[in-house]
């Protein structure tokens, strides 16, 4: 009997240690946090912004809110580079872009899961193995970027020429729309949405999903899935995120070619990508 009241005291004794733990690791989040909050925005990093087409067209709150969230994203994500250094401009250009998407999704969920932003001065050849009945094959592919759950990597010679100039692809907005697809522990092409409006969001654009992908296998007269291009029909996360780079880099293309895809994304992103690209 004394044997098992010295048990049950050890373990609740172990439990108010950790509870004590857990609360002082959330107070120090906390105060982090609210610190990060006040820290005033430099104007050197506010130089690199002024140069991207997006930044110099959001209004005054959008600024304020989008800075910062940059510094948010900076202080607490890992930038990691191979054989070149992480320059305040790399992380600038990137944080903007990841939370260019966010700005208003309203959510307070700036990429949690996300630990580590590996860049790579240049595209990176790379292995890759796939199998069919039992044969595996080894081919090469250059590597862009990528996404998975806690990492995301990102070739800084394509998403510099990107982030300054306005053309169909952008390989930051590209590999964040996957982490944004990834924030319901799902990438599947369908970003956390009510559940009223899945059935709206699956059919327009899976709808044009399906339409590209025949298209592609078959090597059909491409006519406006052009725009999307090819990349775009590997499978359903792809193309959301193909789509989420044509939004905010041509969003007026994807207007006049894909208006109810255009429309839902924007109803998606809650954000005028036509007025963020004007001149």
């Amino acid at each position: 009997m004394d044997y098992n009241l010295a048990l049950i005291s050890v373990f609740c004794t172990l439990g108010l240690i950790l509870f004590i733990l857990s609360f002082l690791l959330d107070l120090k989040k906390q105060k982090k946090l609210q610190r990060l909050q006040n820290m005033p925005f430099s104007d050197k990093y506010r130089k690199f912004l002024l140069k991207t087409p997006h930044y110099k067209n959001l209004d005054e709150q959008d600024r304020q809110k989008i800075e910062k969230s940059i510094i948010l994203f900076i202080h607490t994500k890992e930038f990691v580079g191979v054989g070149m250094e992480t320059t305040d401009e790399i992380k600038v250009i990137v944080a903007f872009y990841a939370c260019l998407l966010l700005l208003h999704l309203g959510t307070e969920n700036c990429y949690e899961n996300l630990k580590t932003i590996i860049i790579y001065p240049a595209s990176v050849v790379t292995d890759k193995i796939s199998s069919s009945g039992g044969i595996y094959t080894k081919e090469k592919f250059v590597l862009d970027g990528q996404s998975a759950n806690d990492t995301v990597v990102i070739t800084w010679h394509d998403a510099k020429k990107e982030a300054y100039h306005l053309r169909h692809n952008n390989v930051i907005i590209h590999e964040f729309a996957h982490e944004i697809d990834f924030m319901d522990g799902e990438i599947d092409g369908v970003p956390p949405i009510e559940k009223s409006k899945y059935n709206e969001w699956t059919n327009i654009l899976f709808k044009d999903y399906k339409k590209l992908n025949k298209i592609a296998e078959k090597n059909r007269e491409w006519g406006r899935y052009k725009l999307l291009g090819s990349y775009a029909a590997t499978n359903e996360a792809e193309f959301f995120a193909v789509v989420t780079e044509r939004f905010f880099e041509t969003p007026k293309s994807l207007k006049k070619s894909f208006p109810e895809l255009y429309n839902e994304l924007k109803n998606y992103y809650n954000i005028d990508t036509i007025g963020l690209t004007k001149d």
